[in-house]
C-alpha cells in the first residue's frame, strides 16, 4: 500500500520543484535520472530507462536469426571519391 505525501511546489531559478523525501526514493529504487509524463492531471515520474537499453539482445537476435542484412545498397558520389579524406 502506497503512502500519499504532501508537499509544496517550490521555485528554482526560472523553473519550479518539489522535493521528494528520501524515504520515498528509497522505496522506488529511483537514484539519479527520471522520466516525467503527464497523464491528465497527474505527472508520473519514473526511472529513467537506459539509452539502448535492450540493444544488444535484439543485434543477437537479429544476428541469430540472419535478419542483419543492411536495407539499402550503399552508395557514393562523386564528392565521396574524390573530395573525402579516410
Amino acid at each position: 500500500m502506497s503512502t500519499a505525501i504532501r508537499t509544496r511546489i517550490t521555485k528554482i531559478g526560472n523553473s519550479q520543484g518539489i522535493r521528494i523525501p528520501k524515504l520515498l526514493l528509497e522505496q522506488s529504487g529511483i537514484h539519479s535520472e527520471v522520466e516525467i509524463e503527464v497523464q491528465g492531471d497527474r505527472l508520473i515520474v519514473r526511472k529513467a530507462s537506459g539509452v539502448r537499453c535492450g540493444w544488444d539482445e535484439a543485434f543477437a537476435k537479429m544476428s541469430k536469426q540472419q535478419d542483419d542484412a543492411l536495407l539499402d545498397e550503399g552508395s557514393t558520389t562523386d564528392w565521396d571519391q574524390t573530395e573525402w579524406e579516410w
